[in-house]
């Protein structure tokens, strides 16, 4: 299983939210770049990053950040937030990107997730950020009236590279992951889901490693890795060992 650091990006800092909310905000670092050396150096294999900013703006807010990630770093780079145009994906996959996460065009344009998949295939993630069960948008700021395994099952034709699925009430609270809602999306499609959100300890990723076999190829860390309350080095030798 992989771990995924998580770089949320807003206002060129390094930050977390609680539960996606601007208005609770904690800045971790002045340098996302320095982060992510960090990271790698700590054994990571992916990076995780979100343009928050572009989340709440509906278009790409920090792109010269992101540029310089790139460039520091030689591990894979998975990217979302304000990605709505093609256009725009296309500019971060000539910057270099390995992977784009699609989310709020998943309910408000799914032409365009259609055609991205089908241009860059491989490489588009989707974003699926529940709150209790039903999917939220924008910035999770608007919340649909469509089901996590509902858009999950609709979009399996399209063969994105992965589903990320993210318990809203989790992010960001360090409450554990919601092991029975990403068994449930792994279970209901062929598709392979990164879990993400509550991530506190160790514990939570044992939790995850039995629905490896179902499908669930990763999960993504944020707060507990900045707090110093999980150590990245033995969450991917626990991830790698199974045990």
């Amino acid at each position: 299983m992989l771990i995924f650091p998580a770089i949320d990006i807003k206002g060129g800092k390094c930050v977390r939210l609680r539960q996606g909310r601007a208005d609770q905000e904690t800045v971790f670092s002045d340098d996302p770049v320095a982060m992510g050396l960090k990271w790698q150096a700590a054994g990571a294999k992916w990076l995780h990053v979100v343009d928050l900013d572009g989340a709440f703006g509906a278009r790409p807010q920090n792109l010269e950040t992101i540029r310089r990630l790139r460039q520091a770093l030689t591990i894979p780079i998975q990217l979302g937030g304000g990605l709505r145009t093609l256009d725009t994906l296309a500019v971060y996959v000539d910057m270099g990107l390995d992977r784009l996460i699609l989310g709020t065009a998943v309910l408000k344009d799914p032409d365009l997730v259609a055609r991205a998949c089908e241009t860059y295939p491989g490489r588009i993630a989707i974003g699926l950020d529940a709150r209790d069960g039903f999917l939220a948008v924008e910035g999770w700021t608007e919340t649909s009236q469509k089901t996590a395994v509902e858009v999950a099952r609709a979009l399996v034709p399209l063969k994105p590279a992965a589903l990320i699925y993210t318990d809203i009430s989790r992010d960001g609270v360090k409450r554990g992951v919601n092991v029975a809602a990403t068994k449930t999306l792994a279970q209901a499609v062929p598709l392979p889901v990164i879990a993400s959100g509550g991530v506190s300890s160790l514990k939570d990723i044992a939790t995850l490693l039995p629905l490896e076999p179902l499908g669930v190829i990763g999960v993504i860390i944020g707060r507990a890795l900045y707090d110093g309350s999980l150590d990245l080095a033995a969450a991917i030798k626990l991830a790698q060992e199974g045990k």
